[in-house]
């Protein structure tokens, strides 16, 4: 956690080899054969927990049931390091936090047949949220010694953290020296010959789901912290960074989209229960971060929901993936489980609760078997659409079985650099990775225009499929946060805002097949499409794709 404030088909097929060339190469320790689920102090007590606290939420696991539903893992979090290492070079603990040490801590937490999480740091100093001034102890040039300690302690589990990780006046540097960080307690770990869960918090930073962090650590996180506060634009914020990454989660290494904000205040039950089962459906840890000794009925009722929880825990280890979004309305997404099903999230991304239609093409059925996930209603079967009442930012999660395959389209693609479309007001062309060209600086001015583009025989409303890149990726909340938008237009008609979430991190991954629909074609090759935004930049454009 960072406790401050950040002031071509070849490719495709590039991209997609890469995916699974890191996959194969998960953290062989035999650990997160599915995603840790526990309890961490962060979100509720920020760097401040003591010892009594770490007890009472010990107690609380046991006492609401939630470790026989698979939240096994008690850890420590920032504050409980002491500042200055002992005669011999050991790390210290926060005497004042932990009156009775860390060891007896992790003693307390094993008589309750709990595991037992510890927290450091790969830099000099841990993260705090008093602006870099704690100095809590961190273990960088100590790997090897304070492994050999935790492992002493009982450890079961390591949350690292990344701050300090250049000097010791750095509190934060956005380009760290992270894998030979995480590499170096792998391996000390490793010498311990114990089992320990390694969990890496190194905000997102360096596109970790790349290095690959799968062959070092067993979890890795994919962003900035979700909070405190909790918040809507911080669900969204990280949702929109997952999407270039689901393929390379998978048993002993998963993508960790940040502690679980179900219990405290900040989101409606509605937006918990949507939080709770992406997170779950994505494969992400499910790490609860609020005070269980105050937490209500309801939110217990969503973290203690049996069906959720199998997504999260189902043996293939497949997150879902991004299907569609209708921008501004809703998403989805969908990810097979091992009984041969799928499983659809539907997100409503208004702040209003109204029905939606969820078309089942957009998971490639016509028709399925559904059940509801979150109720566990049986709903029969679908066909082609279902239509459900949704709150504000609420999700609806289907179970699908026994589908039949609805016809794919095909589409007729028109690259954006074709020397017959027209580039105006800055639009200018790049070339990426010596293979592809895409236009970019489209927006704040600069339009690109399609031209010459197939409506078929009959025009009127078409699906397109659009390759872009998008790298415009932030650990803070914006407008957009982790995407871009496009306005599109057709034949001069009205523009319709396409919100493009993130391609990856860097400016030469593409990502392929985001669909919109757009209206006002006419028959034939005659059709424009243009591309702008008035007020900012779209992401670059490799081509469009039109379904005839």
């Amino acid at each position: 956690m960072t406790r401050k404030s950040w002031n071509a088909s070849r490719l495709v097929q590039l991209v997609v080899i890469t995916i699974f060339a890191e996959y194969c190469c998960a953290l062989n320790n035999g650990l997160a054969t599915t995603p840790a689920m526990g309890w961490n102090p962060y979100n509720a007590y920020a760097c401040d927990t003591v010892e009594s606290q770490y007890h009472f939420n010990a107690q609380a696991l046991v006492d609401l049931g939630l470790d026989s539903l698979g939240y096994e893992y008690l850890n420590l979090d920032c504050g409980w390091q002491g500042t200055a290492r002992n005669s011999s070079g050991g790390i210290t603990w926060n005497t004042a936090a932990i009156p009775n040490g860390v060891p007896a801590l992790g003693k307390f937490v094993h008589d309750l047949g709990l595991k037992f999480g510890v927290y450091s740091d790969g830099g000099y100093f841990a993260c705090d949220t008093v602006g870099g001034t704690a100095h809590f102890l961190g273990s960088l040039g100590f790997e090897m010694q304070d492994a050999a300690t935790f492992a002493s302690w009982g450890a079961d589990y390591l949350k690292y953290d990344n701050c300090y990780a250049v000097s010791t006046t750095d509190f934060v540097d956005f380009d760290p020296p992270i894998e030979p960080h995480y590499t170096t307690m792998r391996d000390a770990l490793s010498a311990t010959d114990r089992p320990i869960l390694f969990s890496a918090c190194e905000w997102g930073v360096q596109d970790p789901a790349r290095w690959p962090a799968s062959a070092v650590v067993n979890s890795w996180r994919i962003s900035n912290d979700i909070g405190p506060p909790s918040s809507w634009d911080n669900i969204f914020r990280i949702v929109n960074q997952l999407v270039p990454i689901t393929g390379f989660a998978g048993p002993g290494g998963w993508n960790d989209l940040d502690l679980l904000e179900v219990g405290n205040i900040g989101l409606t039950m509605a937006e918990q229960q949507t939080h709770f089962t992406f997170w779950a459906a994505a494969k992400s840890p499910l790490i609860i971060s609020t005070d269980l000794t105050e937490i209500s009925e309801e939110a217990v009722g969503i973290l203690t929901n049996t069906r959720v929880i199998a997504l999260n825990q189902d043996s293939l280890g497949q997150s879902i993936s991004f299907k569609r979004r209708y921008t501004n309305d809703h998403d989805v997404w969908a990810g097979s489980l091992s009984d041969g099903s799928m499983v659809a999230i539907v997100i409503e991304m208004q702040n209003s609760p109204r029905a939606i239609t969820f078309n089942l093409s957009d998971v490639g059925y016509a028709s399925a078997t559904a059940i509801n996930v979150i109720t566990g209603a049986l709903l029969g079967t679908l066909e082609n659409s279902y239509t459900s009442t949704f709150d504000a930012h609420g999700s609806l999660v289907l179970k699908l079985s026994n589908p039949v395959i609805a016809p794919q389209p095909t589409f007729t693609f028109h690259d954006a650099a074709a020397s017959g479309n027209v580039l105006a007001g800055g639009a200018s062309t790049r070339i990426v990775n010596n293979t592809i060209t895409v236009v970019g600086f489209v927006g704040n001015g600069g339009t690109l225009e399609f031209t010459g583009v197939d409506g078929g025989a009959s025009g009127g409303i078409k699906l397109l499929s659009v390759d872009y890149i998008n790298a415009d990726f932030t650990p803070t909340n914006t407008d957009c946060s982790n995407c871009r938008n496009a306005f599109m237009s057709v034949n001069g008609g009205t523009a319709v805002q396409v919100q493009m979430p993130l391609s990856g991190q860097n400016w030469d991954i593409l990502f392929h097949g985001y669909l919109v629909s757009l209206s006002g074609f006419k028959p034939g090759k005659t059709n424009i499409v243009q591309v702008s935004n008035p007020s900012a930049y779209t992401p670059d454009f490799y081509r469009l794709g039109v379904a005839v």
